[in-house]
């Protein structure tokens, strides 16, 4: 299903229809800020272990990360974050950043893994921000790519993702062209931040 929403005037019963089908297992893809992504609820196991499959991999194997609305409830998914932490991301976000923190222990729970560390994402895009406003709680998410993949057109053109992608997913949002370029990603699980993958937005630490 191809479902057109237009970031700048957001038909609130689209997003319910997403919703909607989130709560019921569904994998979508969506637009961020920079590349289109896919995803599902955070809160649901199969389908967190139907988005590990589309990725070729176990869930305990995954490194998804989780888009959120805003910082208020990121108490639930990682530890207490330093005073410098929290302003880095309270300046830069919503943007095409993902933060890798600390994760608490439901974390690890979630992911059916040991790991320790979960990357935030804040976009700056209308569309998937109101999908997890009306959502509840994050998505957990996954690019579309491979790290080692070139991004390509067929990664940013919302139909051609239509073509490629229609047979495995429930839902793909047409919200427009995304961006050729990732997400900058900054690790602060250590003593200082360190830029770790340099994407779309730069960033003096």
């Amino acid at each position: 299903m191809l479902l057109e929403i237009n970031e700048h005037n957001i038909d609130q019963r689209s997003i319910d229809i997403v919703v909607k089908a989130l709560q019921k297992g569904a994998i979508i893809i969506f637009p961020t800020d920079t590349v289109y992504a896919m995803g599902c609820d955070l809160r649901n196991k199969k389908a967190l272990k139907q988005l590990a499959a589309l990725k070729g991999i176990k869930l305990s194997k995954s490194r998804f990360s989780i888009i959120c609305s805003d910082l208020s409830n990121l108490s639930d998914y990682v530890k207490q974050l330093s005073r410098p932490t929290y302003k880095l991301l309270n300046r830069t976000l919503p943007g095409p950043f993902t933060f890798v923190l600390n994760a608490n222990n439901e974390v690890p729970k979630m992911f059916d893994t040991k790991r320790k560390e979960i990357g935030i994402r804040i976009p700056d895009n209308n569309i998937v921000i109101s999908i997890v406003e009306s959502l509840g709680n994050p998505l957990a998410t996954t690019s579309l790519h491979d790290v080692e993949d070139e991004i390509k057109d067929y990664f940013v053109d919302p139909y051609e993702i239509y073509q490629r992608y229609d047979s495995k997913v429930e839902m793909i949002i047409d919200g427009g062209y995304g961006n050729l370029e990732a997400s900058t990603i900054i690790d602060c699980t250590g003593v200082d931040p360190e830029i770790i993958r340099q994407g779309i937005a730069e960033i003096e630490l």
